[in-house]
C-alpha cells in the first residue's frame, strides 16, 4: 500500500486519501469501499464487523444519508437492512422517488455500540468519530454527483453541513450546499420505530413522507423539469 495513503487512513495525512494506494484517485464505488474497509482514522474499527459501504448506482439524483450501521448492517455489510430501511423504502416509495435513483450511506461507516451482556446495543457517534469518518462521505458525493442530499438525522446533517442543525428548524427547506447541491435534512427513519402512540407515528411518518416529497421537488426544480412552487 502506498505510504501516503496508509498515513491517510491512520488519520496523519487526511488530504492524501484521495488515491488508492497506487497514486492514482479513486474513481470507483468498489475502490472506495476497499479504501474504507482499511480506515483506521478513529478508534471505531476495532470492535467493528466490518466498514459498511453505501449502496446504490455509480450516479444517482438522490444521495440518503444516514448515521451509522446498526447490528444488523455491520453483520450484514449493507446499510439500512432493518426495520427503519423498510420504512425508508415505503417512506420514498409515497413521496414519489424511485429506489433506484437513490444511493443510500452512512455518515460513519463502523458500527459504534457497547456491550450489554451478549447484546450490542447502539450508540451515538461523537463530533470526532463524525469528522474523521466524513472524508468518506466526500469521496461519495464526487462519484455519485446527486443533485439534492437528504440527511436522516443530526448525525447525518453535521457529517454534511460541519455544524451542528435542529431538525424542526430546517426540514421541509431545502438548502443549497456551497457545490450547488440541495440539501433536505429530516429525521432518522428509526426514530418513526420508537413512537408508541399510533396516531403519533402516522403523523410522524406522513411529515417524513413530506419531507422527501420537498427533496424530489427540489431536484426536479434543480434539473429544470418542474417549476419551482408558489410561495
Amino acid at each position: 500500500m502506498n505510504r501516503h495513503l496508509r498515513r491517510a487512513l491512520d488519520g496523519d495525512e487526511p488530504g492524501q486519501a484521495r488515491d488508492q494506494g497506487d497514486g492514482k484517485p479513486i474513481k470507483s464505488l468498489r475502490a472506495l469501499a476497499q479504501a474504507e474497509s482499511d480506515c483506521r482514522r478513529c478508534p471505531l474499527y476495532r470492535d467493528a464487523t466490518q466498514a459498511v459501504p453505501g449502496e446504490g448506482p455509480s450516479l444517482a439524483d438522490f444521495m440518503l444519508v444516514g448515521e451509522q450501521p446498526g447490528d444488523k448492517e455491520d453483520l450484514a455489510g449493507k446499510p439500512f437492512v432493518r426495520p427503519a430501511g423498510r420504512i425508508l423504502d415505503s417512506a420514498l416509495k409515497d413521496a414519489g422517488i424511485a429506489r433506484g435513483d437513490t444511493y443510500v450511506t452512512n455518515a460513519v461507516k463502523h458500527f459504534k455500540h457497547e456491550m450489554r451482556g451478549k447484546r450490542r446495543l447502539h450508540k451515538r457517534p461523537n463530533n470526532h468519530e463524525i469528522e474523521r469518518c466524513k472524508i468518506w462521505l466526500e469521496h461519495e458525493r464526487d462519484l455519485v454527483k446527486p443533485s439534492t442530499i437528504i440527511a436522516l438525522g443530526v448525525t447525518a446533517a453535521r457529517s454534511v453541513t460541519g455544524k451542528t442543525v435542529t431538525i424542526a428548524k430546517m426540514r421541509r427547506t431545502p438548502v443549497d450546499l456551497a457545490d450547488g447541491t440541495k440539501l433536505v435534512v429530516t429525521v432518522h427513519p428509526s426514530a418513526l420505530l420508537r413512537i408508541e402512540d399510533e396516531d403519533d407515528r402516522h403523523a410522524a411518518y406522513g411529515d417524513f413522507v413530506a419531507d422527501l416529497k420537498a427533496a424530489r421537488i427540489a431536484a426536479e426544480t434543480a434539473a429544470g423539469k418542474a417549476a419551482p412552487p408558489k410561495r
